[in-house]
């Protein structure tokens, strides 16, 4: 009962919610050698997939929670790379965390060395790296890199940051590797932007805003200049055949 729990709370803290409960209970009561969870959801427009594994100590009947299997699914159908990553004492990446890697972006954690020493630095995967397992390798940038993420966000006038508590709240958003909304004023004119943290180039994305609507609205708008291009097209090559018929009913009638 007390590793049915643990793992219950480590699952749930992991990020996996509570709805695994009553499947990691069957399969520790089947005393199987191994064991795998499968959880999805939706991360905006990504459908995201995870395969939780488990192993049985050799010497008890104890249970640990290994790692976790990680698959996105772009709304194209395309099937994004899978990244394994692995559970350990004071080093986990939440699944919500390991969604962002894998989205490009980066996140900070705090960490523990082999020698129990702690400390923090930011995470990205190296994208043009895997190990022997075909992971992408984990680029770190640690303290001494120089990326100061508050430094960076006061370069601008971000009207969050008049406000602690919204300060606050962005930037641990930020941390953890999430895309975050803000209001950049401009010539004191407010505009909704979207923020990302971006430590390898010492800087903070900032990219205009644009909701589902507005996307929707840009992609009928491309669909329309489309159509409207190919009606032109159409309409030009109809003119060119039309001047080609003139052209030989003309040359017809000289021949005669």
């Amino acid at each position: 009962m007390n590793n049915f729990e643990y793992l219950r709370d480590q699952i749930k803290y992991s990020g996996f919610g509570e709805h695994l409960e009553s499947d990691l209970k069957k399969h520790i009561e089947q005393g199987k050698p191994e064991f795998q969870l499968k959880h999805s959801t939706d991360f905006g427009h990504d459908k995201v997939n995870a395969e939780l594994n488990f192993s049985k100590s050799k010497q008890t009947d104890m249970y640990f929670f290994n790692s976790y299997q990680v698959q996105i699914e772009k709304p194209d159908n395309q099937l994004a790379s899978s990244q394994l990553f692995y559970i350990n004492k004071n080093n986990n990446i939440t699944f919500k965390e390991a969604y962002n890697l894998m989205d490009g972006r980066s996140v900070h954690k705090n960490l523990t060395n082999k020698q129990g020493e702690s400390f923090e630095a930011w995470l990205q995967l190296d994208f043009k790296q895997t190990d022997d397992q075909g992971n992408f390798k984990l680029k770190q940038y640690h303290e001494n890199y120089g990326y100061n993420l508050d430094s960076e966000l006061s370069k601008h006038t971000i009207k969050e940051l008049t406000n602690q508590t919204y300060k606050d709240n962005l930037t641990e958003s930020l941390k953890k590797g999430n895309v975050q909304s803000a209001t950049l004023i401009r010539d004191g004119v407010e505009q909704k932007v979207t923020l990302e943290a971006n430590p390898q180039y010492k800087t903070v994305n900032i990219a205009e805003f644009v909701s589902n609507d507005m996307k929707q609205q840009n992609d009928r708008t491309l669909v329309t200049r489309q159509g409207q291009k190919d009606l032109v097209h159409d309409k030009s090559k109809s003119e060119d055949v039309k001047k080609t018929q003139t052209k030989q009913s003309r040359n017809k009638k000289q021949s005669m």
